[in-house]
């Protein structure tokens, strides 16, 4: 469970266009994300001066915000600045992580109907001191009987704040007294967690799951990079639970947990228990991309 940092007591948050202290920093009641959960989202990690994959997470919150038809929307160069003045305001450079929201706005009054969102977006940038979420030894994962969402129902490939699915889960695994929960789709196939993309290795080969009912996610694509760019056999295919309980290896991927070993799920010891010889070299060779790569802040 994440710990609070007393450092992020007097952050400076930037909502819809003011930079506010946090206690200041509220939306109005009748705002969308809090009407209906209409919002998207991003998470953004800074490293050493740098953040990481920007503009593959500004591109993904201007598609979010298309698929869900928001209007008046900031531009990537907008909420680029709105970023790096939120940072630069908490003299953060390294070892922050970053919550973008994009909500559908202010409401004339209380209802579902977009049409009554007249205001335009509101933008939220909150950076927080925070380091990786997960136990770097390796988390535990129980399997969820909550079905992770299909593209028939929400699409996943939209970034949307609407996380009830995920949040039940998530309920599940704190009951179970385990890190995360493993959701599986429709069809009885490995999705996600609550929150990561999940990869497993059996016999010499990296395995992860078509991106039909999970999040496509940026930090999935770059370990795909990684071992097509190392040679590493890898494959993008359906998994079914028996193969994640009998795996060599597994791991999920995250921008706020990056690669995380995955050392049990359902009770089975998954490998050895401890992290693999592919866990370990992939996460080595993404902290070198996250220490050389990214957008660099302005002094």
């Amino acid at each position: 469970m994440q710990k609070k940092d007393p450092r992020n007591d007097d952050l400076i948050v930037h909502v819809g266009g003011q930079l506010l202290p946090r206690r200041e920093a509220k939306v109005s009641v009748f705002d969308s994300s809090v009407q209906g959960g209409d919002a998207v989202w991003e998470g953004l990690r800074v490293y050493q001066g740098r953040i990481f994959q920007l503009d593959a997470h500004l591109d993904r919150l201007q598609r979010s915000a298309r698929a869900m038809a928001f209007t008046a929307v900031p531009t990537s160069e907008e909420v680029q600045s709105a970023v790096f003045e939120t940072l630069k305001a908490n003299g953060m450079r390294d070892g922050a992580h970053i919550r973008l929201t994009l909500t559908r706005g202010e409401k004339i009054t209380s209802g579902m109907d977009p049409r009554l969102n007249q205001s335009g977006c509101c933008l939220i940038v909150l950076a927080e001191w925070k380091p990786p979420v997960y136990d770097s030894a390796g988390i535990r994962l129980v399997t969820s009987a909550i079905r992770r969402n299909p593209a028939q129902c929400v699409d996943s490939k939209i970034h949307h704040n609407n996380l009830v699915n995920n949040i039940l889960a998530k309920i599940e695994a704190n009951v179970a007294g385990v890190d995360d929960a493993l959701m599986l789709d429709l069809n009885g196939f490995v999705s996600e967690t609550n929150a990561t993309n999940v990869f497993v290795v059996r016999r010499g080969v990296l395995l992860t799951p078509h991106a039909d009912s999970c999040l496509p996610g940026i930090t999935r694509r770059v370990v795909l990079e990684i071992a097509r760019d190392h040679d590493m056999d890898h494959e993008v295919r359906n998994i079914s639970l028996s193969e994640v309980h009998s795996a060599d290896e597994m791991f999920t991927t995250g921008t706020m947990g990056e690669l995380s070993p995955v050392l049990e799920v359902d009770g089975r010891t998954i490998g050895s228990g401890t992290p693999g010889q592919w866990t370990k070299k992939l996460q080595s060779l993404y902290a070198e991309r996250t220490s050389s790569e990214g957008t660099i802040l302005p002094h």
